[in-house]
């Protein structure tokens, strides 16, 4: 494993951001008939945002719980809030969302 120094650390830490998480769950109208068009509108969104660089990650889950995802939002949380109260899931009561402020590197990505 590759050693880190204190003086490294802090010269990284000085170099983090604000983000925002958003861990996205399942709600209340989760058996609605239209779920599959309403997630697909969804899903659009998702690839419009990440297209104008406000969802800088985004990781559907499909392992049976009640998490459905997580996004990390290059907005704070005032603005990540209204994006997604504006999502067409959220809209619906097919989701509903919690929102954590984070800070990381600009930068970081996952691997390919």
């Amino acid at each position: 494993m590759t050693k880190i120094t204190d003086d490294f650390m802090k010269q990284m830490m000085a170099t983090t951001k604000a983000y925002t998480i958003v861990i996205l769950k399942e709600g209340p109208n989760r058996n609605r008939p239209d779920i599959n068009q309403i997630i697909w509108e969804h899903g659009r969104r998702n690839f419009s945002l990440r297209a104008d660089g406000l969802l800088s990650v985004v990781c559907p889950i499909r392992d049976g719980s009640n998490i459905n995802g997580i996004g990390i939002f290059n907005t704070d949380e005032n603005e990540t809030k209204k994006i997604m109260d504006d999502d067409p899931g959220v809209k619906e009561g097919i989701f509903i969302y919690e929102i954590h402020p984070t800070r990381s590197f600009p930068g970081d990505s996952l691997p390919k």
